[in-house]
């Protein structure tokens, strides 16, 4: 705890509570924030630090640092603090003092620039995750269910972006349904389209493939729905040989595309269940459905907010899957789908927000005039399969490169 509030960032003043001093003494807690904190091995973060009024003296509790991560070792007369449980990375050494105190001196990173940034961290991750509504933001942070995300609080301001990309009629009341048990025992499967505008690749159509079991979501762009059959294939070969799972059962409706002779054939020459919806009944493929129309809604919301040109509508509906998959979902507990999938945690660091312009680092060996000039004025578009690769696209060459080092103007 502290009693400066210059030294905290994202300071939530909706706390308010009474604790009670090693005297006896009842003081108020104004509030909570975290610490930026400058170690030896770079910058480091204590969370949910309460804000004291009065308090002289800055008070580290042992056992919140060790709920964060951290961990301590006492002796000789010294603790030594790390930030890994291999106790390798000693983020500091305190030597004890009189009265068996051990006074720590902390340098806060933190100066105008930075706190009017952080400040600001809810609205802006809000636009990084499509924006995704506030009850999940604050579920994946409270959650620790992805890592890089800081403390989220509450917003007021209305979102013109969601409020343009997410009007919508009532819903259908939901049905009990059976869940999967294991990954790709059950295959929700759906086409969107076609789209008025066609993409620089011709295609009109997204086709998209949900995991009933960890909702997983995987998506293709289509020039002709004809097209379903081939990449249904390829889609069953890479998932079952990445997973190791085989795939049993795909939902779909009664669409042409999934009833073709070659797709029966191959279904059950492969010992696959074809589950095909009752005409007109849509609600029968709902996983699908509400899937397609959530990517589409935050599709819009970022697209609306730059003004994007609608040509783009594959990038954004790109992104949004693979946000989507990093995001939390009521059909499961304390998890992302990716971690569901995977067992891994994802990581959302690198995470910008779509349509930004952004300055590009060129490495090409023998650069064309037009990646030469072109770091200038480019415009983030997509986020590749690996972390650190991003898509941009030129706003003067009408260019499209996938690029690892970026700066967001």
């Amino acid at each position: 705890m502290t009693g400066n509030e210059d030294l905290l960032v994202d300071i939530d003043k909706n706390m308010i509570a009474k604790i009670e001093m090693g005297t006896g003494q009842l003081v108020e807690v104004t509030g909570k924030g975290n610490l930026v904190v400058e170690t030896k091995i770079g910058k480091r973060y204590i969370k949910k630090v309460m804000l004291v009024p009065g308090l002289k003296e800055n008070l580290l509790n042992v056992g919140q640092m060790m709920e964060h991560g951290y961990y301590l070792g006492f002796g000789d007369h010294k603790v030594e603090i790390y930030d890994d449980s291999s106790y390798s990375n000693m983020v500091a050494k305190v030597q004890m003092r009189g009265n068996r105190r051990f006074p720590m001196k902390l340098h806060s990173r933190i100066h105008t620039a930075y706190k009017i940034s952080v400040c600001h961290s809810t609205t802006m991750w809000h636009r990084r995750l499509g924006h995704l509504n506030m009850s999940s933001l604050k579920l994946l942070q409270a959650q620790e269910m992805v890592v890089g995300l800081l403390e989220i609080n509450a917003v007021k301001e209305v979102c013109e972006g969601c409020v343009l990309g997410k009007q919508c009629r009532e819903t259908f009341p939901r049905a009990a349904t059976t869940r999967a048990s294991t990954p790709l025992e059950l295959i929700h499967s759906d086409i969107c389209g076609p789209m008025q505008i066609v993409t620089k690749a011709s295609n009109r159509y997204f086709l998209t493939f949900i995991d009933d079991c960890t909702r997983m979501c995987w998506i293709y762009f289509l020039r002709y729905k004809s097209e379903a059959f081939n990449v249904f294939k390829r889609f069953k070969a890479t998932v079952e040989l990445q997973s190791g799972y085989m795939l049993r059962k795909l939902r779909s409706d009664k669409g042409g595309e999934y009833k073709s002779i070659e797709f029966n054939k191959f279904c059950e020459e492969m010992g696959m269940e074809r589950q095909l919806t009752v005409a007109y009944s849509p609600q029968q493929n709902g996983v699908a459905e509400r899937k397609n129309r959530t990517i589409v809604e935050m599709a819009k919301c970022m697209m609306f907010e730059k003004k994007m040109p609608l040509e783009f509508w594959a990038e954004a509906v790109n992104t949004a899957v693979y946000i989507l998959n990093r995001c939390p979902t009521k059909a499961l507990e304390k998890k992302t789908t990716f971690e569901a999938y995977s067992g891994r945690k994802p990581g959302i660091k690198h995470l910008r927000v779509f349509g930004s312009l952004c300055s590009v680092l060129c490495t090409c060996p023998k650069p064309t005039e037009a990646e030469t000039g072109l770091g200038k004025q480019k415009m983030l578009v997509g986020i590749g399969m690996h972390n650190a690769v991003f898509q941009f696209h030129s706003l003067k060459w009408s260019l499209k490169r996938r690029k690892r080092s970026m700066t967001q103007l």
